[in-house]
This record gives structure tokens, C-alpha cells and sequence, in this order.
């Protein structure tokens, strides 16, 4: 079991505070829409931002439309993945909730008893935003910039540390780029079939933009200029 410094003097700690105080100094219904915001409205909003990635490549259908899709399936995955290698990192740290250890902190929501580090939230909210950041840069900025809102929320709420924060953020981040390669290899040809597939291919490009395929991803005047040069 590891254990992290709780006591003397601590940044940590201190930021903490800073954070959280705030949340006292705030009017009751800003505390409850932060209160909303930190637990599910962030993470609506990234759910809501990757649909609008996915309906914007998708219009857009450009030639690379498939390793796009593959790396925009990859965000989502890559954020279930990571929640599941949280389990283990928070069952040998075993820090408790800032609210246990420390006193005078102004807690927005309880029921929270489970470990602290690293954050979930953090966690999910990072991976989606980097994963959005390898499949549309556009889109992967605003999905960082959410996510980073979002563990402000999770300190201010007074239900994490700052380092359990960027532990998430580290986690989220590390998990997408370290296992991106492999996850465009396995997911680009999966979508290419998807792409070519009279049926489904609507999922990787538009009706307009897949107006002429072929089976195989190539359009009618690829074929034709092929079957000239044959």
C-alpha cells in the first residue's frame, strides 16, 4: 500500500483550499450548478462534442474520412480503458477523500466513499479530449479545454485533490497516445470496410459525399479511369 503526504505543509493541500474556498464565498445556486456541472454536465458535453465530431467528418467525407472515424472510436475506448486501469492504481494508493482528512471544506456533493486518486472524471474527460485531439485538432482543443474545467469542478466541489486531477489527466493522456498506434491499426481497416459497405457506410461519409463509391472506398470515376488504364 502507498500512502500520499497529507500533512505539514502542502501545496496540495493548500490549493485545495484556495479551490474550494471559493465554493463558500459562492451563492447557493452557483455551488448547485457546479454541483451539476462537475458531476454530469461536463461529461454530456464531451459525449455531445464527439457525435458533433463524428457528424462533421463525416459530412466533410474526406479521403482519410476512415483513419479519422478510427481515431474518433478510439477516444471512447480509450477512456473505458483507462477507467479500468484506475481500479488497481486506486486500490494501492488508498486516499481517502479530501473531505475525511481535512476539516472547513464546503463538499457540493456526498456519497462519495470511495478512494480519491486518481480522479474518474479527470480520467474520462482527458481521454476523450486527446482523443479528439488525434482524430480533429478543432474538436480535441475544445475536448481539453472541457476537460480542464472539469477538474477544476472536481476541486471545487471539495471531492478531490489537485494532484488527483492530474493524475487523471496524466492517466487519460497516457493510455490514448500510448496505445494510439495500435488502435488505428487494428480500427482504420474496420472502418474502411464500414466506408465501402452500401449498407453502413453512412457512418464514415455522408449520403452526398459517398455518392459514386465503389466496394472498396474508391469512387465510380476511380474505377473507370482503372478499368481505361486495364
Amino acid at each position: 500500500m502507498a500512502v500520499i503526504a497529507e500533512s505539514g505543509s502542502n501545496p496540495d493541500v493548500d490549493l485545495l483550499y484556495d479551490i474550494n474556498g471559493l465554493a463558500k464565498d459562492a451563492p447557493h445556486w452557483f455551488d448547485r450548478g457546479m454541483e451539476f456541472v462537475g458531476e454530469y454536465g461536463l461529461l454530456v458535453a464531451m459525449v455531445l462534442l464527439v457525435v458533433w465530431c463524428w457528424w462533421s467528418v463525416r459530412r466533410r467525407g474526406a479521403e482519410d474520412a476512415a483513419s479519422t472515424m478510427a481515431a474518433l472510436v478510439w477516444a471512447p475506448l480509450a477512456a473505458a480503458i483507462a477507467v479500468l486501469v484506475n481500479v488497481p492504481i486506486r486500490g494501492f494508493v488508498e486516499r481517502p477523500r479530501p473531505f475525511l482528512t481535512h476539516q472547513g471544506l464546503d463538499v457540493l456533493i456526498s456519497g462519495k466513499t470511495d478512494y480519491s486518486f486518481v480522479s474518474d472524471h479527470a480520467t474520462i474527460t482527458m481521454a476523450l479530449g486527446v482523443g479528439l485531439f488525434v482524430a480533429n485538432r478543432r474538436f480535441g482543443v475544445a475536448g481539453i479545454g472541457l476537460a480542464l474545467v472539469e477538474g477544476f469542478c472536481r476541486v471545487y466541489m471539495g471531492v478531490h485533490y489537485p494532484t488527483d486531477v492530474v493524475g487523471g489527466f496524466a492517466l487519460g493522456t497516457a493510455v490514448v497516445l500510448l496505445l494510439s498506434p495500435l488502435a488505428t491499426a487494428l480500427l482504420t481497416p474496420v472502418m474502411k470496410a464500414v466506408e465501402g459497405s452500401p449498407r453502413v457506410g453512412w457512418i464514415v461519409r455522408g449520403r452526398s459525399a459517398a455518392v459514386g463509391l465503389v466496394p472498396g472506398g474508391r469512387t465510380t470515376v476511380e474505377s473507370e479511369e482503372r478499368d481505361l488504364a486495364a
